[in-house]
């Protein structure tokens, strides 16, 4: 739209100088103001880039971009607090013990919650017997060429490399490689972009002045500089930085009878989708993260809301909740000691006791 204005200013006033403004082929001033558009923000794309070995032969790369699941974290006002929920589900009824803390384990569930791979470093005392597991970040570990041998990629460009059997590595399955885990959320990362970019254009719009709120048109043949000069203050003046940009045309040797004229050029609140764009994103995310919205501070549309949130919370912890904690369960089988428990919500007890 912006274009053919400018085309449609170019064919009616003249040409353009270098600070923006137009000089009618009449001589008579054109005051035009132009704030310059900010450029788009590119959307981090993330593919499903298959997995193969790295240039060094030692380890092999994630299939997706962990550097970018975990900007997506930040991407919108739901994906983010979704997966610290799911966490916090993981974590709720975790029993510390001995050889693993409530700390590690947290932050264990964060790394798969978005990253569908979670690593444990083993620390064993002479005789093998592990004496406690703790934490590794998932985003800067690698599976190794040899079998049961990991490295760990520095932010300096070195790597660590782990003894044999020395991490355990719990993951996500993927029907494409057994490598590594890629997140259940991974076909609607769409979504989360769709919701981030809608918001981003909004802001932008309003932000960066590069639209235009009106035209006026005056068709004066004995407007004189001073006038020009004038008009054009008062133009920009009426409006703050970020609002609405306007246009001051004059037009002399005119055949309108209208000495002023306003013409209007858009309006954002008709055309924009904004919130139809927000609900569907909205609805993709709880749908592709199977959360129930009550759950996530989700304001309801209607005036019944959610229903009992309590119910909610015993279905989604069969459903869901459960199936997160089997995942760590798994620890048990390869540590002896039984590192990993979790506890039995309160209102299971109340059942089995009635």
């Amino acid at each position: 739209m912006i274009s053919n204005i400018i085309s449609t200013v170019k064919t009616i006033a003249g040409t353009f100088n270098s600070n923006g403004y137009a000089t009618a082929n009449t001589e008579k001033s054109l005051v035009f103001s132009f704030g310059d558009p900010e450029p788009a923000l590119s959307n981090r794309m993330t593919e499903y880039l298959g997995t193969f070995l790295d240039l060094s032969g030692d380890y092999y790369r994630p299939p997706v971009d962990l550097t970018g699941l975990a900007n997506l974290v930040n991407a919108n006002a739901y994906h983010g607090p979704i997966l610290h929920f799911k966490k916090n589900m993981t974590a709720k009824w975790f029993i510390p013990s001995k050889l693993l803390s409530t700390d590690e384990l947290t932050q264990a569930a964060l790394d798969y919650s978005v990253l569908a791979n979670a690593y444990f470093q083993k620390f064993t005392d002479r005789f093998g017997n592990v004496l406690r597991l703790a934490r590794l970040p998932a985003i800067a570990m690698r599976p190794g060429k040899k079998p049961d041998v990991f490295f760990k990629l520095n932010s300096d460009g070195t790597k660590v490399e782990f003894k044999p059997g020395e991490v355990l590595h719990i993951k996500e399955h993927d029907l494409k490689q057994s490598v590594y885990g890629v997140p259940q959320y991974f076909g609607g990362i769409q979504s989360v972009l769709l919701s981030e970019d809608a918001t981003l254009f909004r802001r932008k719009y309003y932000v960066n002045g590069a639209h235009m709120g009106y035209i006026l048109v005056t068709t004066d043949a004995n407007l004189d500089d001073a006038t020009a000069k004038q008009i054009e203050n008062q133009v920009k003046q009426s409006k703050g930085p970020g609002n609405f940009r306007s246009l001051y045309l004059n037009i002399p040797r005119s055949n309108n009878r209208e000495p002023v004229k306003v013409i209007p050029v858009g309006n954002i609140g008709s055309k924009d989708e904004f919130q139809a764009i927000k609900e569907i994103a909205e609805m993709d995310m709880l749908a592709m993260h199977r959360v129930y919205p009550g759950l996530v501070a989700v304001m309801p549309a209607n005036i019944g809301g959610f229903g009992d949130l309590q119910k909610s919370m015993e279905v989604y912890h069969e459903l869901e909740v459960m199936a997160m904690q089997q995942v760590f369960l798994t620890i048990n089988e390869q540590i002896r000691g039984n590192p990993v428990a979790f506890r039995e919500p309160d209102w299971k007890k109340k059942l089995s006791e009635a």
